[in-house]
């Protein structure tokens, strides 16, 4: 069944996000393809609240060898998984009725989703709730790569565990991409998170910040060090690089 970490958010004001991704059995849920993952996380105010959705689910088919090489999610492995109908509730449960749902391709995953909605008699998710992360890179870096791998590169987040598509691991990451294509982990200034069932909130300026095990490669080329270091050098003395002391002094 589906994996849920829940807490409650009542009486808090609040703007509520599902990121999310799925894993499929092709391209197409209209000539027979069929959900098999579904991995989501929700933002409170543009921030992660920690609760994640994630679920197997057996298509009541065979994996084709492309889908296969892509996710590694085999017919063994799914056999035991529940289908979509036995899992439906509980992910339009996860989801409301009213928050924007972010994808990486969203059409795609929106396609797929709503032809297993119908298909087990449940109301579709509509086009208005979706964000489509590709669509707002291709717009923000016009002609760069707009893929989530390139833009976990551009933006130093930390890929180096996805050696295959898994859709709670895509979700999480593409949770870190949005959070950069809107300008930042904290857009609107907000310092406090909702407070778990029972407890009080948070102030997420008192968090301690996660360290990595593995620091991030850095983000300048040796050509583009290169490159300021002459830029420096033909500034001469005045070059406000080369004061140790405040650069308006």
């Amino acid at each position: 069944m589906p994996s849920v970490t829940k807490f409650s958010t009542a009486g808090t004001h609040m703007i509520r996000e599902i990121v999310f991704d799925t894993e499929t059995t092709g391209f197409d849920p209209f000539t027979g393809d069929r959900v098999v993952e579904i991995g989501a996380v929700e933002l409170i105010n543009h921030l992660p609240s920690g609760r994640r959705f994630h679920v197997y689910i057996n298509p009541d088919r065979t994996m084709p060898p492309e889908a296969l090489a892509v996710h590694g999610l085999t017919d063994d492995f799914l056999r035991d998984k529940p289908r979509f109908s036995e899992i439906a509730a509980d992910l339009l449960a996860f989801v409301g009725a009213e928050a924007r749902m972010i994808a990486h391709n969203a059409e795609f995953d929106f396609k797929f989703l709503n032809a297993e909605l119908r298909r087990c008699g449940q109301p579709p998710l509509t086009a208005e709730r979706a964000l489509d992360t590709a669509a707002m890179a291709r717009q923000k870096f016009p002609g760069a790569p707009a893929s989530l791998d390139a833009l976990c590169r551009r933006f130093g987040v930390d890929n180096s565990g996805r050696d295959l598509h898994g859709a709670l691991l895509d979700s999480e990451l593409l949770a870190e991409v949005y959070l950069e294509l809107i300008g930042g982990r904290q857009p609107d200034l907000v310092l406090d998170a909702p407070a778990a069932e029972g407890g009080q909130a948070v102030s997420l300026a008192l968090t301690p910040r996660r360290v990595r095990a593995r620091p991030l490669p850095p983000r300048i080329s040796p050509a583009e060090i290169e490159a300021h270091a002459a830029f420096v050098a033909r500034m001469g003395d005045k070059a406000v690089w080369l004061r140790v002391a405040s650069p308006l002094s």
